[in-house]
C-alpha cells in the first residue's frame, strides 16, 4: 500500500497528470450535447470528481506528514549538534499544547531581550538567555 500511494503521490503532481485531468473535463464537456447537457452526465463528472478528491485528500496527508517528519529529523539533527542550543527543543513536537505554550512563553521572552540588543544577529538559548543578555550589556558597556 505505502509503495501504491507513493507512485500515485509523485505521478499526481506531474503536469501529464494535470493534462490528463484536463482532457477529461475537455471531454466531458465536449460530450455534454450528445447526452443533451443531462442530469446524468453531470452526475457522472460530479461523481468522478468527488472520488478523485477523496483519495487526493489522502494522498496530500501522507506527503504532508512524510515531509513533515523528515524537517523534524532534520531540525533535531541540528539541535543536537550545535553547542549551546537546548535539547528540550529535540522531539518537541510531541510535547503537550501546555509545554509547547511555556516554550512559546520563553522564547516571546528572548525576543522581548533581543529587541532590547538591537542587533539582528544576537541569539539566546533558553537556559542562557538572562546570563547572557546580562553579560552582553556589560561587555557593550566597557
Amino acid at each position: 500500500m505505502a509503495r501504491l500511494s507513493g507512485v500515485a503521490t509523485r505521478w499526481t503532481g506531474t503536469s501529464n497528470a494535470f493534462g490528463v485531468a484536463a482532457l477529461i473535463v475537455v471531454l466531458w464537456i465536449a460530450s455534454g450535447p450528445f447526452f443533451h447537457f443531462s442530469d446524468t452526465w453531470q452526475l457522472v463528472i460530479n461523481t468522478g470528481t468527488t472520488i478523485v478528491t477523496f483519495l487526493m485528500v489522502f494522498l496530500i496527508q501522507r506527503t504532508q506528514n512524510k515531509d513533515s517528519q523528515a524537517v523534524h529529523l532534520k531540525l533535531n539533527e541540528l539541535v543536537a549538534a550545535m553547542s549551546g542550543a537546548s535539547n528540550r527543543l529535540i522531539n518537541v513536537e510531541s510535547l503537550s499544547e501546555g509545554e509547547i505554550k511555556i516554550l512559546h512563553a520563553h522564547f516571546c521572552k528572548l525576543v522581548e531581550l533581543a529587541k532590547a540588543d538591537e542587533k539582528l544577529t544576537d541569539s539566546h538559548s533558553v537556559e542562557e538567555a538572562v546570563e547572557r543578555h546580562s553579560r552582553k550589556k556589560s561587555e557593550a558597556t566597557d
